[in-house]
Parts: structure tokens; C-alpha cells; sequence
């Protein structure tokens, strides 16, 4: 990542040890141990963030003489794996100290009592200061407080197949202007590569936040028409034109069979058999998806795939027709938060600080394949020159957008995810799809709480 660029980045399926864990409550009453709650991906083969973390347990636990840090991996699905963690945090029975959020969910969780503000710390620890603005806010709950400390961003663009683009006569060069263009490179693979799947884009409930994220609002934000929320009224905008063809892109997608068999793109772990299956194996010629992809494919990643560099193309995710700013992105990321219910937030608070030292944070941005939200991250040679295609995707960030991180965006999220489902399936029709997030919408923000624009 270019230093310059930071500016612009202004229930449960748990394993038995996971259920263990879980039961005991803040370090089981010691003290002395620090609980820390992820993620483990459902893919047993990918153990990105468990071998970073036990690295983080030996180098805690040299330093804090007679202290422990004890990792509780939460072994789901994204959207299980939210759900466990609130679960969890609403009694300090169960409630870890340290837990990884994802961002999109902080305000949802300082209103409900989960998280506590770290401003305190963060105003004596001097690499605060080394944060790009935007990763700072997205940590921020609506008093103004700070209640996670970011290890990463990302972005999201199309990743396509070099080899199957050449067997389908289209350029290694691709550079879509509308999506349109993207439909078209599609069609053009189904014709002349049979048995190949010519596009991903994730959809439905079962996905989660791929669905919603970077799929449906990708979409939306490239239509330049209406966003989800009005942060001038305060209101949120029921289904307007850009939303209604954001659907019909969806639609489109599966009615003409263009993506994968719908009983396969609403499969949870979905974005992981794109990852390590359908891309390197060669049974997906285009995919709308994230920075990350690489990491799997490194010589120590989840599904090794040396000839990536070379097979693998990327492209901007166009505007609707082509539009100003003629590329669209969208960015997330996550945070290390102290439970509210911790009983040892000052300890938590060293086991961040050792999250986050230069070279821990490094090593993570790496590992993980993020966009460093760090200025001596980003700055690192380690960084710079840490896999293919990291200039491309910080160059994406001029063009991205950030979901709408307020309390009631799970939800309307989740709202986003059955209409989307219900046009994949062909349950439903793009206008009775439409209607129905409008009554899912009103019913979750209320009659006050939303505002129509031109339809």
C-alpha cells in the first residue's frame, strides 16, 4: 500500500473445544488469563489467524511474567460466528475479554451493552496517532467514543481467469466499463467454455455479509442513484430505482444461468469453495470478490496454487453505465474490542497493545492479505512487496464506500439478503422482491424511520 493513499481510507457451529471454551467464562474467574474470541474458518485446513495468535500467546505471555492469554476460537459461518459472539458477551459468565469484531457491527453492539470505550488507553498509546482517519472512525459508536482498535481494510473488484478468458476469445486485458460488459464477458464464457461457471456473485441469506456487501452493494453504490441510508435525514431509503437494479442484476445473473447453481450460491460456505476450489481448479472464470483471494493461494496459505500470479487477472467493478467515477469498491474491516463484561479490561488492553506492535501488525496485514490501515505498515517493504495485485487493490480506495454502520444496519442487512435470495430462486419477481424489503425495511426502522425516493 502507497503511504499517500492512507489518506483516502478516511445459533452457532461451534467444535467441542469451541463449546468448552465458551462455558467458562472470563479466564474461568483467574485473574491472571486473558480470554480472546475469533473466528476460525469453517475450512479446518485454513489456520491464518490461530498460528498468528498463538505466536501473540507466546510473545504475551514471555513479556507478562505469570500471565495467560487463552484463545477461544469460535468455529462457524460469518453470520454464526456474529451471532455466538453476542451471545456470549451478554453475561460475564461466558464473556471473553478481548473479541474480534467485524465493524459493521460495533454500533449494534456498543448499543447493546457489549463493548467498552477504550479511549482512556488510546489516548496514552502514541501508534494511535499512526491510523489512517477512516479506520479510526469505523471503530467509533454514535457518542463519539472509541471501542476497537482496526487490524485491516480491504476493497473488492473482479478477479477473472486468464486461460479460461483466452479459451472464450476474450482479452487478458479486461477492463469492463458497464455491467453490461460484465454480463456480456459472461454469456460470451457460457457459449464457448461449457461446464464452466462464468460469474460469482454471492447472494442470499446463508452467505452473510458477502451477499450483502459485496454483492448487493456493490451493485447499488454503482448505480449512482440512491444509497441505503440518508445520513441528512437520518432516515433510511426504501427500495429505489438503484436498488431495483441492483436486484435485477442479481436476477439476471441466475435466471440466465450465469452463475452457479442457486443451491450452491446459497450454500454458507460458499466464499470458500470460490477460494479454494472453483478459482484454482479452473471452474470459475469470473469472480466479484475481495482483496484477500491471494492469501489462500500463497505457498502457506489454505489451497497453494503457485501459477495464480500469472492466471489470475483483476479488474475494476464498473459503474452501472459507465458513469463518473467509472469504478466502484466497497471496504470493511475488523477490530480487536474489550468485552464490557471483562473484569480485566487493563490486561485485555496489554494483549492489544500487543496485537498491535509494528511488526505484530505487519505480520498480520501479510498474512491475512489485507490493506494496511497503519502509515508504518504501509510503508513496510514486507508490505509493499508481500503478494501480487496489493497496488492494484489500494487503488481501488479513491472509488470505495462503507456500509452504513449504525445499530439497525444488521438488520436491514439481513432484509437485503431475502430479497436477494427471493430473485435468485425466482421466488419472487425484482418488483415483489422490492416490496417486500420495504415492509421488512419499515417494520425494522419504522414508519418514521424511512423515506421513499423516486421509484
Amino acid at each position: 500500500m502507497r503511504p499517500t493513499l492512507l489518506a483516502l481510507l478516511a445459533v452457532t457451529g461451534l467444535t467441542a473445544a469451541s463449546l468448552t471454551a465458551c462455558g467458562q467464562g472470563s479466564g474461568g474467574g483467574d485473574p491472571d488469563t486473558v480470554r480472546i474470541a475469533y473466528q476460525r474458518n469453517t475450512d479446518n485446513k485454513n489456520r491464518i489467524v490461530d498460528d498468528y495468535l498463538a505466536g501473540i500467546k507466546r510473545q504475551f505471555e514471555r513479556a507478562h511474567e505469570g500471565k495467560k492469554l487463552e484463545l477461544v476460537p469460535v468455529q462457524a459461518a460469518q453470520a454464526d460466528y456474529y451471532a455466538k459472539l453476542q451471545q456470549m458477551m451478554r453475561s460475564p459468565k461466558t464473556a471473553p475479554d478481548i473479541v474480534r469484531e467485524d465493524t459493521f457491527l460495533i454500533k449494534s453492539d456498543i448499543k447493546a451493552g457489549y463493548l467498552r470505550p477504550l479511549d482512556d488507553e488510546l489516548a496514552g498509546w502514541k501508534d494511535w496517532a499512526r491510523f489512517a482517519p477512516a479506520a479510526k472512525a469505523s471503530a467509533q459508536g454514535e457518542d463519539g467514543k472509541t471501542y476497537g482498535v482496526p487490524d485491516g481494510t480491504d476493497t473488492r473488484g473482479l478477479w477473472f481467469n486468464k486461460e479460461l478468458f483466452a479459451r472464450a476469445g476474450l482479452p487478458a486485458d479486461w477492463r469492463p466499463r458497464t455491467w453490461n460488459d460484465v454480463l456480456d464477458a459472461a454469456r460470451t464464457v457460457r457459449k464457448k467454455v461449457p461446464g464452466v461457471i462464468p460469474l460469482n456473485v454471492y447472494t442470499g441469506k446463508a452467505p452473510g455479509e458477502a451477499a450483502a456487501m459485496q454483492g448487493f452493494e456493490m451493485l447499488l453504490y454503482g448505480t449512482g442513484k440512491d444509497p441505503l441510508y440518508d445520513p441528512a435525514a437520518g432516515k433510511w431509503v426504501t427500495s429505489s430505482r438503484g436498488f431495483r437494479d441492483a436486484l435485477e442484476f442479481v436476477r439476471t445473473v441466475f435466471a440466465e444461468k450465469l452463475g452457479p447453481d442457486p443451491a450452491d450460491a446459497l450454500d454458507p460456505n460458499v466464499d470458500g469453495r470460490v477460494a479454494t476450489d472453483w478459482l484454482p481448479s479452473g471452474r470459475l472464470a469470473i469472480d466479484l470478490d475481495g482483496s484477500w483471494l491471494g492469501k489462500y493461494w500463497q505457498p502457506a496459505g489454505t489451497r497453494p496454487w503457485p501459477q495464480w500470479t500469472s492466471v489470475m487477472g483483476r479488474a475494476p467493478f464498473p459503474t452501472q453505465n459507465g458513469a463518473a467515477p467509472g469504478a466502484v469498491s466497497m471496504s470493511g474491516g475488523w477490530a480487536w474490542s474489550v468485552s464490557a463484561k471483562s473484569g480485566k479490561a487493563d490486561l485485555a488492553w496489554q494483549v492489544i497493545e500487543t496485537l498491535q506492535t509494528t511488526e505484530n501488525a505487519t505480520t498480520w496485514t501479510v498474512s491475512d492479505g489485507q490493506i494496511a490501515v497503519r502509515d508504518d505498515v504501509a510503508a513496510s517493504r514486507t508490505y509493499l512487496s508481500s503478494m501480487p495485485g496489493v497496488d492494484f487493490f489500494t487503488g481501488l480506495v479513491p472509488y470505495t464506500h462503507y456500509r452504513p454502520a449504525l445499530p439497525l444496519y444488521p438488520q436491514v442487512s439481513s432484509a437485503i439478503r431475502d430479497a436477494m435470495e427471493a430473485v435468485t430462486t425466482g421466488d419472487a419477481s425484482v418488483v415483489q422482491a422490492a416490496k417486500r424489503y420495504d415492509e421488512e425495511l419499515t417494520s425494522v426502522a419504522g414508519g418514521s424511520g424511512v423515506t421513499a425516493r423516486e421509484r
